[in-house]
């Protein structure tokens, strides 16, 4: 009597592409992705020409802030120096004065020191008006090769967020609203009341000192 083979039954696999895909959507909708912080900023346009330009700022204009290999941060101006050992002291922990409010301080110079940059006045449109401004002060930002991204980025933040609260407290003053929701031409107002005037130079070994 012949043997009869029997045919293994095939297995049905047309639904493990749709099985994997449930799969890959569930890890993407529940995993956490670290994102650096970054700086919105935006940059001035290329000059039309190459020439290298000298601008003398006085002393008295200059914000210093520098960062050492250390990681330790040094902000002076003619008022005096402060130091800052970590991010945690950079916005304000402790005793220190954050340093976001220093820079503040130093672009609005309310008490009109001769310490802090010269007042001037300017007319910036209604409802603004003729207000005194520190159009010639200068945040001098420089760390050193070595230091750490973390700190820079920390540093950057606290300085680009006193120019961001000073924008809001002027659209709050003068038109009575927050600045992201002023419009267009508002903004370009407080933007010119609080120009952004950072300069960052080139990193250098300046070691721990």
């Amino acid at each position: 009597m012949a043997k009869t083979t029997r045919k293994v039954p095939a297995l049905n696999a047309s639904s493990m592409a749709d099985i994997s895909f449930l799969l890959l959507t569930f890890f993407l909708l529940v995993s956490n992705m670290d994102v650096d912080s970054g700086l919105a900023r935006r940059l001035p346009p290329p000059p039309q020409t190459e020439e290298q330009t000298t601008v003398d700022v006085q002393r008295r204009n200059l914000l210093v802030v520098l960062v050492n290999s250390q990681n330790e941060t040094m902000v002076t101006n003619q008022q005096g120096t402060e130091w800052y050992t970590n991010a945690e002291e950079l916005r304000g922990t402790g005793s220190k004065v954050a340093l976001k409010d220093r820079v503040k301080e130093f672009v609005l110079n309310t008490s009109n020191s001769e310490q802090l940059p010269e007042l001037t006045e300017e007319d910036f449109g209604p409802p603004i008006g003729i207000v005194p401004v520190t159009d010639q002060h200068v945040v001098s930002i420089q760390n050193d090769a070595t230091t750490s991204y973390k700190t820079y980025i920390a540093v950057q933040n606290e300085v680009v967020r006193a120019y961001n609260e000073l924008r809001e407290e002027g659209a709050r003053k003068y038109f009575n609203t927050s600045y992201d929701e002023l419009t267009e031409d508002q903004q370009n107002q407080i933007n010119d009341l609080y120009p952004q005037r950072i300069s960052e130079a080139e990193p250098k070994n300046y070691g721990g000192q």
